[in-house]
């Protein structure tokens, strides 16, 4: 199978990419069947041949993640969705739910903390002048 994926080369610290064509099986920075662009992590320089990448998708090519990503921003691919980033909006969901749901249950029972207090301060408002009533007397 024909893999899409990044080249190294550059020197110690200051790498720089090169989209390559190889066989699913061979080392990253093995021979390629073909190069295919160049992309530049630190300046975000992106260059891609788009006619032999168009050629190589339609041969059944798989890109990696990261060229995907590359080419879903050179136009090339249409934006898709990945299982990853399904699973992690379910997640972010998930947990968006169970914070409105814990605050829910905090403005609860403040609420019912609050009543208490009023039916504290209430119950002690009515025992007060009748403890006054006798000294009075």
């Amino acid at each position: 199978m024909i893999k899409l994926r990044l080249k190294r080369f550059g020197k110690k610290r200051e790498t720089s990419f090169r989209i390559v064509a190889c066989n699913s099986t061979s080392r990253r920075d093995g021979r390629p069947l073909q190069e295919l662009g160049f992309y530049n992590p630190r300046t975000k320089e992106t260059r891609l041949d788009t006619d032999a990448l168009r050629a190589r998708l339609e041969q059944g090519a798989q890109p990696s993640d990261t060229v995907r990503t590359l080419l879903e921003r050179g136009g090339l691919l249409t934006k898709s969705v990945r299982p990853a980033e399904v699973i992690g909006k379910l997640k972010q969901e998930e947990a968006r739910k169970k914070e409105a749901a814990d605050a829910k249950a905090a403005a609860k029972a403040e609420a019912e903390a609050k009543a208490s207090e009023a039916a504290a301060a209430a119950a002690a408002a009515e025992e007060a002048p009748a403890e006054e009533a006798p000294a009075e007397a």
